[in-house]
């Protein structure tokens, strides 16, 4: 009766206020819905911005986007290790990369769907309506998508007010992805070029002895002296390109006999040589690039949480050590190979094998030797047709993995 009695207008303004007869309000639940889905809604949105336009390393102890990587990319690695075939082996890691991209694209619209939900739930004691969970879980997924369909309708100010807010992150999650990925794959391109040049200048996969036998002879330490203040600039691409986008680091190159890290290795091996044995011009800039080159070494240890620890076997024993300086002179190349340069040597490698090693295993990755037990044929020499006539052409040669 009292109703009946008040204008048309008061009606409007108390109608969302009213209750069901009977209906209690349970304060509480309410509140914590309503604060559930406010913590979940911002960290999201939070974790966005540090992910994908935030340009530099984030350091706060928690983050759900690296929990989401800890969670997905451990049983990832847990089930290829079980993997005898190395080729199905590589290609079951290769797909990680680009499916957490869409798995952590897919996590953060659903709890940005159930953070919305759980906000509309919240004021639904004020809606005379009374909707369900799960009918706020429908309203906030239509909106969220930009849908439209218009069968369940907010009625009081805050949802509408709700409404709109979900419909321009709608908007904002589809260009992000839009926008992401081609950055991503940009940086990965950008990697891989270099990865690929090296090829032919250190062999498949890449080692310190093949690197510098193959720039002896004339005009050969100019040229590896060009090489390494390319891979200075190249070693500091890979450090910012990892560090703004992480996800950088799970995608995997094409040939499962090359990788990033192997790549890394290897030049760092290569200027640790030519540091404590060469005496040219050549030396200078072999420190400049294992300066930076460590320097990504250890940030991007650091960054994926991979604790240095010592490999479990030593990557370059006297007998190795002693078939690299044979090799090397019999190539022309010209060295210091006293006791002095071994301990110069050796403690060089401990201020990076600790942390590529930590990276390798992490990424389910090969840390290459110092020198090839056996010579092996390069990847630019092989094809899923046949083999092409080259300086190797009498070694045996095993099938190609990069063509299946």
């Amino acid at each position: 009766m009292l109703q009946s009695m008040l204008p048309t207008t008061m009606q409007f303004m108390i109608q969302p206020l009213m209750i069901q007869p009977g209906a209690p309000v349970r304060d509480g639940p309410i509140v914590l819905s309503a604060i559930a889905g406010l913590l979940i809604v911002s960290n999201v949105l939070w974790e966005a911005f540090e992910t994908v336009v935030l340009p530099r390393r984030v350091t706060r102890p928690f983050r759900v986007t690296v929990l989401f990587y800890r969670a997905t990319w451990r049983p990832w690695r847990w089930i290829a290790h079980r993997v005898r075939k190395k080729r199905t082996r590589e290609t079951f890691l290769s797909f990680y990369g680009p499916l957490s991209l869409l798995m952590l694209f897919i996590f953060w619209a659903f709890s940005l769907i159930l953070g919305f939900a759980l906000l509309y739930h919240s004021v639904a004691v004020t809606d005379f309506t009374r909707p369900k969970f799960v009918t706020s879980l429908y309203l906030s997924g239509t909106t969220f998508f930009t849908l439209g369909i218009g069968d369940v309708i907010p009625h009081t100010r805050f949802e509408r007010i709700l409404i709109v807010i979900e419909s321009g992150l709608g908007f904002g999650f589809l260009a992000l992805v839009l926008s992401y990925l081609p950055v991503i794959y940009q940086a990965f391109s950008r990697r891989e070029v270099d990865i690929v040049l090296l090829d032919a200048r250190a062999g498949s996969p890449p080692t310190a002895a093949e690197l510098l036998r193959r720039h002896t002879g004339p005009h050969g330490s100019d040229a590896l002296e060009v090489l390494l203040r390319e891979w200075e600039h190249f070693s500091a691409t890979i450090l910012e390109s990892h560090v703004s986008y992480p996800v950088v680091g799970y995608f995997r190159s094409q040939h499962n006999n090359e990788s990033w890290i192997a790549a890394l290795t290897a030049i760092l091996d290569a200027c640790s040589f030519m540091i404590t044995s060469v005496d040219d011009s050549c030396a200078r800039q072999a420190r400049l690039t294992f300066a930076i080159t460590r320097h990504a070494a250890v940030d991007l240890a650091q960054l994926y949480h991979a604790a240095p620890r010592n490999p479990p076997a030593d990557r370059l024993p006297t007998q190795d050590l002693a078939r690299m300086r044979a090799m090397l002179k019999a190539a022309g190349f010209k060295f210091r190979e006293d006791d002095e340069v071994t301990v110069k040597l050796a403690k060089l490698r401990g201020m990076y094998e600790p942390y590529v090693n930590a990276l390798a295993e992490f990424f389910y990755m090969e840390v290459p030797p110092w020198i090839l037990a056996k010579e092996a044929v390069d990847n630019w020499r092989t094809s899923a047709w046949g083999r092409t006539a080259g300086f190797s052409a009498a070694l045996s040669q095993g099938p190609d993995d990069h063509a299946d």
